[in-house]
């Protein structure tokens, strides 16, 4: 290959917490009401001191040691020094050469470093009915100070497939940790690239703010410095926004390095030792995290790896999961402690197909669903026994969504049970027989395909509640 991309990152996460960074204001990003969560300590006022929000420093910590990074025994706070309308302070209180989290790794790519920082405020160039883009320009300060904690890789990536996989990763970490939203499209993650070919000039590429436009932006900006250098040109050392309209980078400014900022140590917040914030309790306390999830669903539960990637790409829906095989597990007639494959593969189809398009229709998480895992286990118990053929069960899940009644009330409320006297089965059988003697003669000339015709009859007189092999059985004696 006769270019090499090099690809670093830069990807800022804002923290859960009930405070910002340094005041007692709400951390709420996305108060709709203007400058609602501010204080003098947010706002920059001067002789205003600020104070360490404890749990944000825990939140970079236990991100830190499920990265396998080294936590600095030492650390301190910084003072970057830049002017831009949405920074109240003049200043960014950040960190430089004493972070709190020293390398890591994550999908085979070194990190450099994890540091915490104070967001800055939201710059909004128009408002909806007030004013139009160009005529002014307001700063909303409910962002500024909010917890903002940054990762740094070395430039180990080689491709935008590896960046975008790389960054969905992380995303799920941190939602696993539970120390962020983490979500794209609401600014929590945002993700900055240094993009360059046979390390030579790196570009800077900004406001992307989706894992496509990552994957997009990258692809964009490796094409066009290949072409570049192709046209025997030179690649500047500067910073590209992603323009998404128009799919393609744009200059923005010179690239900043470290000593335009002019860091020096922060007056008001003196170093501290981490160990105050017992690092090896909150190393004990980790959850389990996605790549240790993946191997043991697809040990335990025997499911194919796309199944398991669709589970364990969402917390909740993975933990719902397993709450649902618990409580299968406990109906199971044989009183075993696991489930059958079969059931098991009944029960993820049920939850990833019907119930998951009920949510998606209704607009909620599963969490709030009258859905409870053992409602979802009772189904699939019914549908295992016999009680109930597909049909009957989806139309019993939609009521269950709507009612959050139980499964087998329905069934019976509904009169949706499978039919099981013989008599009733053999009574629309013949009926569907004498009603039509011309798929019957086909049958008996040897035509399969009256066969289905006969049983999605049969099936129509029994709303759905018969069994089609055992009405097969029965068609195939009786025109003998």
């Amino acid at each position: 290959m006769k270019y090499q991309p090099t690809i670093g990152l830069e990807i800022h996460c804002i923290l859960r917490t009930q405070t910002k960074m340094f005041c007692d204001c709400p951390n709420e990003p996305e108060e709709k009401e203007p400058n609602r969560n501010t204080c003098p300590v947010c706002l920059g006022h001067p002789g205003t001191l600020p104070t360490i929000n404890r749990k944000a420093v825990e939140s970079v910590i236990r991100v830190g040691l499920a990265l396998q990074g080294k936590i600095n025994p030492i650390c301190k706070f910084d003072r970057k020094n830049y002017f831009y309308p949405d920074l109240p302070k003049g200043y960014q209180i950040s960190q430089y050469d004493q972070p709190l989290v020293l390398g890591g790794e994550l999908n085979g790519i070194r990190l450099r470093r994890i540091h915490l920082e104070e967001d800055a405020a939201r710059l909004l160039h128009e408002i909806s009915g007030q004013t139009k883009k160009g005529e002014a320009s307001f700063v909303d300060f409910n962002r500024a100070s909010v917890p903002l904690m940054e990762l740094v890789t070395e430039p180990d990536l080689r491709s935008a497939e590896e960046t975008v996989e790389f960054a969905r990763e992380l995303q799920r970490i941190l939602r696993y940790l539970k120390v962020s939203d983490a979500d794209m499209e609401k600014g929590h993650l945002r993700i900055e690239a240094n993009v360059s070919l046979n390390m030579g000039p790196k570009v800077e590429l900004k406001n992307i703010n989706s894992f496509k436009a990552v994957g997009s932006a990258i692809a964009y900006e490796l094409k066009r410095q290949e072409e570049v250098l192709e046209g025997g040109g030179t690649v500047a050392h500067e910073t590209r926004g992603w323009d998404e309209v128009n799919q393609k980078s744009v200059s923005q400014r010179s690239k900043e390095e470290a000593q335009d900022y002019r860091y020096f140590p922060e007056p008001d917040l003196p170093p501290f030792e981490t160990e105050i914030f017992s690092p090896e309790e909150l190393r004990g306390a980790l959850p389990e995290l996605p790549a240790m999830k993946r191997t043991r669903f697809a040990k335990e539960f025997g499911l194919s790896p796309d199944q398991v990637a669709l589970l364990v790409d969402d917390l909740e829906l993975s933990e719902y999961f397993e709450e649902c095989l618990s409580e299968l597990a406990t109906r199971d007639e044989s009183a075993s402690s696991t489930v059958e494959k079969s059931s098991t593969v009944l029960l993820f189809n049920y939850l990833t197909s019907d119930l998951a398009g009920l949510l998606a229709e209704g607009g909620i998480t599963i969490r709030k669903s009258k859905v409870k895992p053992e409602h979802l286990a009772h189904l699939v118990d019914l549908i295992v026994d016999g009680k109930i053929m597909s049909r009957q069960a989806k139309d019993i899940l939609k009521k269950v969504f709507e009612t959050g009644t139980d499964p087998e009330d329905v069934m019976k409320d509904e009169g949706l049970e499978t039919v099981s006297d013989n008599s009733e089965l053999e009574k629309a059988i013949k009926e569907v027989i004498y009603e039509n003697p011309k798929a019957v003669e086909d049958l008996r000339a040897g035509k399969e395909a009256s066969m289905q015709f006969l049983i999605g009859k049969c099936m129509g007189k029994l709303r759905g509640r018969g069994n089609p092999a055992t009405i097969k059985e029965v068609i195939s004696k009786i025109i003998k």
